[in-house]
């Protein structure tokens, strides 16, 4: 029970800084990638509340197929953000 209770905890702090890193990223790629990875800590969440039905399609779904339509998406645009001097974002 105590490792459960450890193991969400851990989970839920990854899946914060992997949303602020998702976030605040300039580079596509690597806010891809960490919403890939909240994607998989919440499939995990849903494993561990007894719900694998839910965690499958959430890793299914949310993990492969999303990261791959937005590595496409990628691979067709521009990967970086344009930004100034201010740390605006251009247009």
């Amino acid at each position: 029970m105590i490792w459960t209770l450890i193991l969400l905890s851990l989970m839920a702090v990854i899946m914060i800084v992997a949303t602020i890193v998702a976030i605040r990223q300039k580079d596509l790629l690597i806010a891809v990638f960490a919403t890939a990875a909240i994607s998989l800590g919440l499939s995990v969440f849903y494993f561990l509340l007894q719900a694998p039905d839910v965690a499958l399609t959430e890793a299914a779904i949310g993990v492969a197929l999303t990261t791959v339509i937005f590595l496409i998406t990628i691979r067709n645009t521009k990967r970086y953000e344009k930004v100034n001097k201010a740390g605006q974002c251009k247009e």
